[in-house]
């Protein structure tokens, strides 16, 4: 790219906007404690650190939930946050909730066995929800909205998300402020669903990459042509709004028929 595109939030003032929007949002809603799905990476650790300064982390539990693939550094990353921010936790192991479904199909490819933990995942937070009488917070990123990359009743399912308005790269500076754990400030983003899997891999380029092109289009609502000027090749520009065209039905609620016109 031949001109970078500033992504730079006043972190202070983000985090105190969003501890403010979580009491808010839980108190709005009869509550005072909250629940998070905590996968050892970036966001979902963001999320409960903020909940936490939020509600004080005696109300906040942070639940992990391990398939048998899962890395073992991502639950101890998980840890890492639940030992810091002092949050209660559970631990959920969903391997037996999911493998007979799985096994229920042999040509079952990688993406529909991912769907189904996340799924899962979901599943033992909504409970958990009403076990512990809190809200589910979300975890998911703008970045992972605008192109789709959800599982649609699955990771992007919560009652509120306080950091859905964060590009990726935004989520690693109001991260970085707030002090989390080195180990998950560095590693590479995945969604933890098979060995080896990372998110850029899956999306075929980075998110310092889109965050830039989709801030342009999204943000700024600049025409496509306009951001060839930032150094964006037409191939890159079509893909990435080509698949936040093909995922907006996963940003939007289901449409209903109305029948009051006939």
């Amino acid at each position: 790219m031949n001109n970078t595109v500033d992504l730079t939030i006043d972190t202070k003032q983000v985090r105190q906007y969003l501890t403010d929007f979580i009491r808010g949002q839980v108190s709005s809603a009869g509550f005072s404690r909250a629940v998070v799905g905590l996968s050892g990476g970036i966001d979902s650790a963001l999320a409960c650190w903020l909940a936490a300064e939020a509600l004080g982390a005696e109300n906040i539990l942070a639940v992990r939930m391990p398939y048998r693939t899962s890395s073992s550094d991502s639950l101890l990353d998980a840890q890492a946050v639940i030992s810091q921010t002092g949050v209660q936790s559970l631990t959920v192991e969903i391997t037996p909730m999911v493998d007979p479904l799985i096994e229920r199909f042999p040509d079952m490819n990688r993406t529909r066995r991912g769907n189904i933990m996340a799924r899962q995942r979901m599943i033992v937070l909504f409970d958990q929800s009403a076990a512990f009488s809190g809200l589910v917070v979300g975890t998911g990123n703008k970045t992972e909205s605008l192109l789709g990359y959800t599982t649609l009743y699955g990771d992007s399912a919560c009652a509120f998300n306080p950091i859905g308005d964060l590009y990726k790269t935004q989520v690693r500076q109001l991260s970085r402020e707030l002090g989390l754990p080195q180990s998950i400030l560095s590693k590479a983003p995945s969604a933890d669903l098979w060995d080896g899997q990372t998110d850029e891999g899956e999306l075929g380029f980075t998110y310092h990459e889109v965050d830039q092109l989709l801030y342009l289009l999204v943000d700024q609502k600049l025409p496509p042509a306009d951001c060839k000027a930032f150094g964006f090749s037409e191939a890159f520009i079509h893909k990435v709004i080509d698949r936040m065209e093909r995922n907006q039905f996963k940003r939007v609620l289901p449409p209903i028929a109305k029948l009051a016109s006939l």
